[in-house]
């Protein structure tokens, strides 16, 4: 099949939006999941030794040699439970408001469609993502308590019940709206510049989303500290974790705010204002390969299955 078939392809069918959503939505949390957990360890409040090293792969290093090879990778089956599901319907939300806003028209001239598009479609995301997010920053902790993600699940709403995997979604929405408009309209405006015609063009696709991605998350650092913070805070009592060897230590576990004001406080008094761009390095080496490759893999399942969908038609 030529390559200038694609924009005469069915595109528009709802069911491969989402199934190439949840295949995009897997591979950008999974692929680069290592840095993810960095990324948490250096932006919350807990003492963790990972705070003091000079550079992310350090950080990865530093747990890799303390707590063992899969340590970076705790967490990562509830965050691909939830980003299958989330991603399917935000990819799938996106395309069809931008189809909606513009007209189904491409240019310049459309960034503020991009934008709101991309805003509605992480309104949806976020509610589904949200609580797969706690699960996954909590086994992300040094010295985690839990063995797995269903026992956190269990522990959080037996400790602080079903509010406690929403505490953040405020803060959340408040990060990935400004996080999701830079992201669409960066992309759509590098698709512009690379891929005029809007053809299915892998190469296009993967620059473009890593650029969106890196962008996007280089100016939402702040708010993804105060994320961070609210949902890696425990119930104030003792719990166990597990060190490197097998031995057993308690952790003291009192970290409490009242909000996101309250968050924003503590972090401030506790590493001033350096403390909101805390894993800034980690999240771009996070989430520029992961947002190239979600937008690599969306745009070619939607390619391939468009065409399987056409044959079978």
């Amino acid at each position: 099949m030529a390559e200038d078939e694609y924009e005469t392809l069915p595109t528009h069918s709802i069911p491969v939006h989402l199934a190439a959503g949840a295949l995009a939505g897997a591979v950008e949390h999974c692929v680069m999941f290592p840095f993810d957990s960095v990324k948490t360890r250096m932006q919350s409040l807990c003492p963790c030794p990972e705070t003091k090293c000079p550079t992310p792969v350090h950080s990865l290093m530093s747990i890799v040699k303390r707590e063992g090879w899969m340590r970076p990778l705790r967490g990562m089956n509830a965050v691909a439970v939830g980003s299958m599901p989330a991603h399917a319907l935000y990819f799938t939300v996106y395309d069809k408001m931008k189809e909606f806003l513009t007209g189904n028209t491409v240019g310049h001239g459309n960034s503020l469609s991009y934008a709101a598009s991309g805003v509605f479609a992480t309104l949806i995301h976020d509610a589904v993502m949200n609580p797969a997010e706690v699960v996954k920053q909590r086994m992300q902790m040094a010295f985690s308590p839990y063995g797995s993600s269903l026992e956190c699940v269990r522990c959080i709403y037996r400790r602080e019940g079903l509010g406690a995997f929403y505490r953040s979604y405020t803060t959340q929405l408040a990060m990935n709206v400004p996080f999701q408009a830079v992201h669409f309209t960066c992309y759509e405006f590098w698709q512009q510049i690379l891929n005029p015609e809007h053809k299915y063009d892998p190469k296009s696709h993967l620059i473009a989303g890593g650029l969106a991605g890196g962008l996007a998350a280089a100016l939402t650092t702040p708010m993804d500290c105060v994320k961070t913070v609210l949902n890696t805070q425990q119930t104030a009592e003792t719990v166990e974790g597990s060190a490197a060897g097998g031995r057993r230590i308690l952790v003291a576990a009192a970290y409490q705010y009242r909000g996101v004001s309250d968050a924003i406080r503590t972090i401030y008094t506790q590493r001033g204002v350096g403390g909101f761009v805390c894993g800034l390095q980690a999240r771009v080496i996070f989430q520029m390969p992961a947002t190239a490759l979600a937008w690599s893999v969306y745009e070619l399942f939607k390619f391939v299955l468009s065409f399987e969908g056409g044959h079978s038609a």
